[in-house]
């Protein structure tokens, strides 16, 4: 068995009502650790032209796995200076190129 299917399981059955909203089972939300006035991303996933899946996620643990998935990235372009003229802000500053 992989890391997926150990790591997945069902929690809870729950129902939308007519305003569309959803109560998390209080066991659910004391594992998860999710308190009043917490902040939670929903996630979709689509598959042939409609949502099939859907994802609850804590707003800290998406902006912090955002975080490491871009922050190479951006630690890469702000060291290169990367811009169409070669130049870094810092010499466009300096040199009045931006003026």
């Amino acid at each position: 068995m992989d890391l997926f299917n150990r790591a997945l399981r069902v929690d809870a059955v729950i129902s939308v009502d007519e305003r569309g909203q959803m109560v998390l089972p209080k066991d659910v939300r004391q594992r998860a650790g999710i308190n009043p006035g917490d902040k939670l991303a929903l996630v979709s996933y689509e598959s042939e032209g409609s949502v099939c899946c859907l994802w609850l996620m804590k707003t800290e643990q998406l902006l912090g796995s955002v975080r490491e998935s871009l922050g190479p990235l951006m630690s890469a372009l702000a060291a290169s200076g990367d811009s169409e003229d070669g130049k870094t802000d810092t010499d466009r500053t300096t040199t009045g190129a931006d003026q």
